[in-house]
Parts: structure tokens; sequence; C-alpha cells
């Protein structure tokens, strides 16, 4: 099942560890059950944060009674400055709407290079509220929106106004003051691409570093412009929110189809992403020693786990029953920890136990909470996480070589049967109206003409039939002929010529398939973004929480116990034994 491969130990050196297939790995549904990890890119985010101890102040708090104006916050970091800057607008209660579709919202913000100016501001507050019709310059590097919650917002500032703390219980069941329905970055709209912010700002030359903090920056503010308009309306009463309860609230975050398609996309980067995430966890497997600590740390982590579970609150049926057997599950697990503690020499024997017996959901979870139990072999992954993908086509490449690397690499898309309907049911398109890809019906949408090309099974397919039929023809003809022949193979050929050197990357399976949930595509990467409370609302779309848990501006400079991972209500902490920062 696992296979042998030269992977990272430190930089610079290289050690031989067994790494789970890319079958195994890339088969969609244990895509769609992944949860966040030590490599998550807010969980690398927050560490080098609180390690580097950045230093971030409001330069300017321009709020009226209601919470309405302009705030920027000055970021200082050991390798530049930075400007993060929040418009706070009035908005209609009937004109909110966490689709991408709104024009309008609470709250809009730019991360920008540098001090802003006076004039540079004026220019921001023209065009970061309007979003995608407005346009700003390479000095803005992220570009988002958010809308209060409905359910909390309100309730949490008239308790505080009120001389109360919010009652937990309620905040267990919506854990955010504010909700991001986009958050854009990489050029769009006239924003520095990525290749400057990589070259140029160390602090964001991560993947999705500077989206990350955008999000982070808007949990701190949604704590503070709280606070403010509660003191704003009864100053004689008003409390400001206990630190613990702070600490609990992250950022809402609604995401759909527009996620989807990058993974598709960027296979080197994905390819990248998952070798790193594997790696760790093959170190952990077999070099990783197992000692009592060891096994009494995994045993408190996992009813941790269990915990976590227990409070998410999901109406999808799906959801909800994957959440309550890993729940079962993750007891056995543990009971069975406790007793064959004692045989547990490496823990591939637990991972191999798992594997055999239960749920990918429970497995994942399994194997997220092992990582966390080295962070010497894991972190400095963190570094590696980043690649520049290349995808050179290669004519003079034998046409009989490349039939070799299809059936040797994509076995899994040979394998479907593309002449039954229901394998070619949907189809993927970009709307005319926002530009977002959406997902289409063969039967009843139109739009099949204007396709995208995110169906790799299909096209890979369609490829290897015609390179059949010509080398029957031309057995010793080479790809540039081939593509004299047939010029519109030359994007899937580039692709499988390129992914052949990529361990990971594929998603092994039908994307245009009748039953398949777009929300595996959507788990995938946000789990490496380091969300935590997944709630589906269809196949399409899911809501879940950002930087729940996670330590404040205050906690900067102070000790940190990076275990904000599984985040619980503060009532529960305590008892499962979970370290707080202190």
């Amino acid at each position: 099942m696992y296979e042998e491969r030269v992977a990272w130990v430190d930089s610079g050196v290289s050690d031989k560890l067994t790494l789970r297939p890319a079958s195994q790995v890339m088969n969609l549904d244990r895509l769609g059950s992944f949860h966040q990890s030590r490599l998550s890119f807010m969980r690398t985010l927050v560490r080098r944060i609180m390690s580097e101890q950045w230093d971030i102040s409001r330069k300017r708090f321009d709020l009226d009674e209601d919470g309405y104006g302009t705030v920027i916050y000055e970021v200082r970091t050991p390798h530049g400055l930075y400007s993060f800057v929040l418009f706070s607008h009035y908005l209609d209660p009937e004109e909110r709407n966490d689709r991408v579709i709104a024009c309008q919202w609470d709250l809009t913000m730019a991360l920008c290079e540098g001090a802003v100016s006076e004039e540079q501001l004026e220019g921001l507050r023209e065009n970061v509220p309007k979003q995608e019709a407005g346009r700003v310059d390479a000095r803005v590097f992220v570009l988002s929106r958010a809308n209060r919650s409905a359910r909390n917002f309100d309730y949490v500032v008239n308790e505080l106004a009120a001389g109360n703390q919010p009652d937990l219980k309620k905040i267990t069941e919506v854990g955010y003051l504010y909700r991001t329905t986009a958050v854009y970055g990489s050029g769009k709209l006239g924003m520095a691409d990525w290749n400057k912010v990589k070259g140029k700002h160390a602090d964001f030359c991560r993947p999705f570093a500077g989206e990350m903090f955008t999000c982070y920056m808007l949990r701190q503010f949604s704590l503070e412009q709280a606070e403010h308009i509660a003191q704003q309306h009864s100053p004689e009463t008003a409390v400001p929110m206990d630190d613990v309860i702070k600490r609990y609230f992250g950022i809402g975050n609604s995401t759909g189809l527009g996620m989807a398609p990058y993974l598709i996309n960027h296979p080197q980067l994905i390819s990248q992403w998952i070798e790193m995430r594997e790696t760790a966890l093959a170190r952990v497997r077999q070099q990783g020693e197992v000692t009592s600590a060891h096994i009494e740390h995994l045993q408190r982590m996992i009813q941790k786990a269990i915990q976590h579970l227990r409070e998410i609150t999901s109406d999808d049926e799906r959801q909800h029953h994957r959440n309550k057997d890993s729940i079962v599950e993750l007891q056995e697990v543990a009971d069975w920890i406790e007793n064959q503690a004692q045989q547990i020499s490496s823990w591939s024997v637990l991972t191999q136990h798992v594997e055999q017996l239960y749920s990918l959901e429970t497995q994942e979870i399994l194997n997220s909470l092992l990582m966390e139990l080295y962070p010497a072999l894991v972190d400095d992954l963190d570094d590696h996480m980043g690649i520049d993908e290349c995808y050179d086509l290669k004519p003079e490449m034998s046409l009989a070589e490349l039939r070799s690397v299809i059936e040797s690499r994509y076995d899994w898309a040979l394998a479907i049967d593309f002449t039954e309907p229901d394998s070619q049911h949907l189809f993927w398109y970009r709307s005319m109206e926002k530009l977002e890809p959406r997902l289409g019906e063969c039967e009843c949408d139109i739009g099949k003409e204007k396709e995208m090309a995110l169906a790799i099974g299909r096209l890979t397919r369609e490829c290897y039939d015609l390179i059949e039929q010509c080398l029957a023809e031309h057995p010793n003809t080479d790809v540039v002929r081939f593509l004299l022949r047939h010029p519109a193979q030359k994007g899937i050929i580039r692709r499988i010529q390129a992914m052949s050197q990529h361990f990971y990357g594929d998603i092994q399976a039908n994307l245009v398939d009748k039953e398949m949930l777009p929300i595996h595509l959507l788990r995938c990467k946000l789990s490496f973004f380091g969300v935590s409370k997944f709630d589906p609302r269809s196949k399409l779309w899911v809501r879940n929480t950002m930087f729940q848990g996670a330590p404040l501006l205050s906690d900067i400079g102070h000790s940190f116990a990076d275990d904000w991972y599984f985040p619980l209500t503060p009532a529960q902490v305590k008892e499962v034994g979970n370290e707080s920062i202190s």
C-alpha cells in the first residue's frame, strides 16, 4: 500500500520514507476528509507572527458610535512595514447577502505595502468598497469583504453594553462575529501579482499567507469593533470581553465552487502541498519515538477532537452522520490504544489498524493529531509548501513513451467508462455575470460548448484513444507529429508530461460524473488553509470557521502553546486537558 520515496528531512538532506501512494491519497472521498494540520497556512502564519513578535498596532480608529468609519492597522515585521485598511459601512439588513453576486457589504478591507498616505487612503476609500467593480494599484496585494453575523453581532454588543459576557453556549453554535465571502489576491483588480509578493515581501511569500493574514486581522477588528460599539452605547455599564472568550471567536467563511478549479488548474502546487503533508505523516509514522508520554498526549488530543466534533452544528445530514460516526470511532481508537499501548512499537501499527477498520474521516483526523506530537519532524516542511510551476511541452518525446506514461500514471482515468451517460452528466463553465465557476447538467443546461477543461480523466481518455489510433499507423512517431494532426490535444499532453515528474497532484476521480461531490474539492483546499467546523449547505458550498481558538494580538510577546487545533468552547478546555496560552 505504501511507496518508498526520497522525501525531505532537513534542508539539503534527504532520507527514504515510505509515503502513501497517490492512488490512496488522491482519492476524492479521502481528499474530502482532510482536516487542518500543523502545515495548514493559518497555523504556520500564527507561529510566524508569534515567534517573530510582529508589532501590530492601530494607527487610525475613526469609528462612530455605531462602528462605521475607517480603521488602519500598522504592521511591522522583521522584513517590512504594511498597512491593513478597513472601511465599515452601514448596510441595510435586506441588502446583506453572503453570495458572490452581492455588491454591498458591512465591511471591506485591503492589505497594503508600506504606510498609507492620505491620498492613497482616498483612492482606497473610493475603490475598496466596490470590490470587483473597483480598481486598486500594485501597492495592494489582498482585498476582501465581510458581513456581520446576523445571529451573533448585535447579541454580543448588547451583552457587553449591559455589563455581561456573551453566553458560551450561543457562541458555540456560531463562533464568529463576521463572515467573509471572498478574499482576493494575485493580481486581481490591479493588485500586486504573486511574483511581486513572493519576491518583495518575505513575510507573505508562502502560499496564501497574505490572504490568511487578512482574515486574521478581520477577526481582531471584529472583536475591537464590538467592544467599541458597546462602550459608545452604554459607557457606564459596558465591559470588555474576556480574553478567553475572544480567543474562541473566529471568522466565518462561505466557500462555493469558485475555489474548486484551483485544485485542478494547479496540480504541481497541490502535489507539493500534499507531498509535504504526507512526508510529515511518514516521518511521524517511521521516525517518531513512541513513549508513554506521547501516548498520553495523543489520548488527550483524541478526546479534544471528540468534543470538537460534538460541538459542531450542521444541518447537512451527511456531515452530521460523518461527525457522529467519527465520535464513536475515535473513542474506539482511544480504547484500543489504552489496551494495546505496550504493543505500539511505532505509529505505523496504529495507522494500519485504523485504516483497516475505520472511516476515512476518522483516519484523517488521527493523521492530523499524530503530526501534532512531533513539531520537530513537521514544522520545517513549511518552507517547502511553495513551488514554481512549469508545464513546458516536450515535443520530442516519443508517442509510445507518452502512451506508457498515461498507462502508468493515469490508469485511474483509463478505468472509467465514459460511454455511460452518468459519467458525463456534468460540465464546468464560468458564469458571465460574475466570471465565477459553475456546474451545469448536460441534460437540462445550455452552455456545454463553453465547458472549462476540468474533466482531466475524460480528456486523458480521449487523448489516449487518439494516441492508440496514431501508433497503430505510425508506431515510431513522436509527440510533435501527433500534435500536427491533433492540435487540440496540446493542453492535456503538456499536463500529462509535466505531472509525470510529480508524485501527487491529479485528483483521481471523474469530475463530471453525476454522483461527484464538489464539496470534497472545497474541503481539501480549506483543510490546507486550516479551517474548522465544516458545515455543508449543499454539495456546492460550505460554511466553516477560520482562526477559532487562535491567539490574539495582545498575546504576541507572551508564551505561546501552538495548540489551537480542533478548538473547544472555553468551558470544555480544562476538562479535556487542553493547554492554553499563558
